[in-house]
């Protein structure tokens, strides 16, 4: 039975459930899911958890991203991207130095007004379904934080290579679009790959094609236990273990207060257990019942 972390270089123009129904044929397996949503246009570092790691996917979900995207300077479209209607085109005039001096503004701890073009739900409806039917609604801004925003490179007066990192629920489309609108010429997201997800970074990752003729897809998973390489390792004793599998608290007042990857005697991860004033409990099991 197949039960692991997959990382994979999402290849442009495939959903991230459409990657995650691909992995469900290779592996046979349903339990397959994916934390942090890509568009179809953008490549790169999608987390995938299959069998019972899927039970791990919240924990990926509240990480910080990276990203490297193309910032197209000049151009306004429904979607906030190229790959949307232009709503209108400006001439561009804008020189680095002064690109360089409005991306402060946009570092730290800012609000963010989701696109239209999203997934997000209101009034039980995603926001992308009313934006098909032309239906425009006002969004809530939300607070986020850009801890690093700088300019990798640059092609042409107009198209500029922005490093993006950043926490959950960031949208590049609308970081583009909002730096355009700050320099007066619009702007829209030209091309994203995300080089960062969970802690995972493209080096790990395997491409579809990799998974798909490996002669053993399984010997590609990683452990689960290896998104919570930040946490402590603790070993529990029998008693304890036994505990922690029945779910129950276990009393060890010598224990500082945090959070633990435990593991069995034997080896075996067990569960994200937190302490607090010497008593563990589990956050979240990850041995099979």
């Amino acid at each position: 039975m197949a039960n692991g972390i997959l990382i994979i270089d999402k290849p442009a123009g495939w959903t991230s459930m459409d990657v995650c129904a691909k992995l469900r044929g290779i592996f046979h397996e349903k339990r397959v899911g994916h934390s942090g949503t890509l568009d179809p246009m953008a490549t790169g570092v999608l987390p995938v958890f299959v069998g019972r790691a899927t039970r791990a996917v919240e924990f990926a979900e509240k990480s910080d991203k990276e990203y490297v995207a193309g910032l197209k300077l000049g151009v306004v479209t429904n979607t906030q991207d190229i790959s949307g209607e232009v709503l209108e085109q400006r001439p561009v005039q804008v020189e680095r130095g002064e690109l360089e001096a409005t991306l402060e503004k946009f570092r730290g701890d800012i609000l963010q007004v989701p696109p239209m073009y999203s997934a997000i739900k209101m009034g039980g409806k995603k926001l992308y379904e009313l934006a098909r039917k032309g239906c425009e609604v006002e969004r809530p801004a939300r607070s986020i934080t850009i801890k690093v925003l700088e300019i990798i490179d640059q092609q042409g007066k107009d198209l500029y290579i922005i490093r993006v990192l950043c926490s959950k629920g960031t949208y590049i489309r609308a970081l583009c679009h909002d730096i355009g609108r700050a320099l007066g010429c619009g702007g829209c997201m030209a091309s994203l790959n995300r080089t960062m997800a969970a802690g995972f970074c493209l080096e790990g990752s395997h491409t579809l094609e990799e998974v798909q003729s490996a002669s053993d897809p399984e010997a590609l998973l990683m452990p689960v236990d290896s998104l919570f390489q930040d946490r402590a390792r603790l070993v529990l004793d029998r008693a304890t273990e036994k505990k922690i599998r029945n779910g129950m608290i276990a009393v060890l007042p010598h224990l500082n207060s945090g959070e633990y990857r435990t593991y069995a005697i034997g080896g075996e991860f067990l569960a994200l257990c937190r302490c607090r004033n010497g008593k563990l409990a589990a956050i979240k099991s990850f041995f099979e019942v």
